[in-house]
């Protein structure tokens, strides 16, 4: 069971407590990035209020952690045709090396053949 840590984090002025299972280090990371992003948006539109930021930072996170994702399977998928392929090879490679030892031995039967005329 992990430690639970209770995290004070402030965003834009105000004070959250965190109950996180996360480090208060890495709490206080994502606290801090929160905090810029929205700053971030407020500054370049004045008009633009607390709430009106907060759901633009959240809109903008939840495109980045599904592009994240998709990037992810994307990975996942061309790891597993990479795996694919390299079982295959390693399939057709063996496949090749009994073949080879099979006419080494043909040759070597016909050589000795050949010697005994």
């Amino acid at each position: 069971m992990e430690t639970v840590n209770k995290v004070k984090l402030t965003i834009c002025g105000t004070d959250y407590i965190v109950t996180t299972e996360e480090t208060p280090g890495y709490m206080q990371e994502l606290g801090a990035q929160l905090d810029a992003r929205i700053r971030n948006i407020m500054n370049n539109n004045e008009r633009t209020s607390l709430v009106m930021a907060t759901v633009m930072a959240a809109l903008m996170q939840a495109d980045e952690a599904k592009k994240a994702a998709q990037s992810a399977d994307n990975l996942r998928k061309q790891l597993k045709s990479f795996f694919d392929d390299s079982n295959r090879t390693r399939v057709e490679a063996e496949s090749l090396r009994r073949e080879i030892a099979q006419l080494r031995r043909e040759k070597e039967d016909l050589e000795r053949k050949l010697a005994m005329r």
